[in-house]
């Protein structure tokens, strides 16, 4: 006898979605299934057909093969019309199948302690400008978990070993019957695991792990920035039934420098300068974090007149080039004048004559000359 059409069978159209076709099988095995229709043989029958057209469908590989060649495109034996009894699926299997995505259960759900992965860590990592920007090395000591090496991370005391969760028998997943619905959840006996410790290791108490300060050596490159991270893979907590360790995530943190700020690849500082400097010009020494450099200051330099000095900033970690050092220069007014000196400034301060020494003040008070005759009514 010919077979009927897999979508015909499960009342679905060609274009149907995989959610729709699994929401379709639900209803068919819900009515048909030979658990709610015993000595039923047509319900089994419709159940196989059911079964395997939902098999056919779900595998994207043979619904292509079958949209394009029909029966003769699928194995027939391959989509598992299977039967139901000794070799086919019972009714709970049935739906771990279909909804374990849902119920997280399933059959790849059971069987075996499972390996954890161990936490990552987090260590703060302080440096001085030069460190982040030279490069450094420097020891750190972080509390983390290790493997007991009483136990070798087994939690069983030495000379035994855990054994098999009698609740859930080694699948570290048990059975929970309601109505027609099987629903899978974790081991409340071994919390997963799939065995118990009987008789704990004394050193770890049966955890497997214990806490240990390491003591590691970080490598700082050259260049980086405050807020930047290097991460030492495997150095975080160790993992629990043979899983890795986590990573430890260094997260620098670079202190306020009394001189120099830091914008990028460019660092900046302000440099103070006498009056008769800014006047006169002159030469003045500038701290670099490569040593001293010379900066030449014109005559009649301003108050916060930014001068560049190339190359005199950071590479960055990420590479590229090397940035400059930007310095703003401050015209420092004396303090603690001696009389003679204030009769001197009085002296200099009457010999200005006009506004061509101080053109600036002279703008501005045209400005505000000219604001106050525009408020008259």
């Amino acid at each position: 006898m010919s077979k009927r059409d897999y979508y015909e069978v499960l009342g679905v159209a060609k274009n149907a979605t995989e959610a729709e076709i699994k929401k379709a099988f639900k209803r068919l095995a819900m009515k048909y299934h030979p658990d709610r229709n015993p000595d039923d043989k047509a319900a089994e029958e419709k159940f196989k057909e059911a079964k395997e057209a939902y098999e056919i469908l779900t595998d994207a590989q043979k619904r292509a093969a079958y949209d394009q060649f029909g029966h003769a495109g699928v194995d027939p034996t391959a989509g598992g019309g299977g039967g139901y009894g000794p070799g086919g699926a019972s009714f709970s299997d049935i739906f771990g199948d279909v909804f374990g995505d849902i119920f997280g259960g399933g059959a790849g759900a059971r069987g075996g302690s499972r390996a954890y992965r161990g936490s990552d860590l987090r260590y703060n990592l302080e440096l001085s400008l030069e460190e982040a920007v030279l490069g450094t090395t420097v020891k750190i000591r972080v509390p983390t978990l290790v493997e007991c090496d009483e136990c070798n991370g087994s939690g069983a005391k030495k000379g035994t070993s855990a054994q098999t969760c009698p609740t859930c028998h080694g699948h570290g997943q048990v059975r929970m019957q309601q109505g027609f619905f099987s629903l899978q959840q974790t081991c409340p006996r071994c919390h997963g695991s799939g065995k118990i410790i009987t008789d704990p290791c004394g050193k770890c108490h049966g955890q497997g792990r214990i806490q240990e300060q390491k003591t590691l050596s970080v490598k700082v490159p050259a260049g980086v920035d405050d807020g930047d991270r290097i991460r030492l893979s495997g150095e975080g907590e160790a993992g629990l039934h043979g899983g890795p360790a986590g990573d430890l995530y260094v997260q620098i943190h670079v202190r306020e420098h009394p001189i120099f700020t830091r914008d990028e690849n460019n660092l900046a500082c302000e440099v103070p300068i006498s009056f008769a400097t800014a006047a006169l010009g002159g030469e003045l020494d500038v701290p670099t974090l490569g040593g001293r450099v010379k900066l030449k200051i014109p005559p009649e330099t301003q108050s916060g007149k930014l001068f560049r000095l190339r190359g005199k900033g950071v590479r960055s970690v990420r590479g590229g080039e090397v940035g400059d050092l930007i310095c703003r220069v401050v015209v420092e007014t004396p303090v603690n004048l001696t009389s003679k000196q204030k009769e001197l400034l009085q002296q200099f301060e009457a010999s200005l004559n006009g506004d061509k020494h101080s053109p600036k003040a002279s703008s501005w008070l045209d400005g505000v000359k000219k604001f106050f005759e525009d408020m008259r009514p």
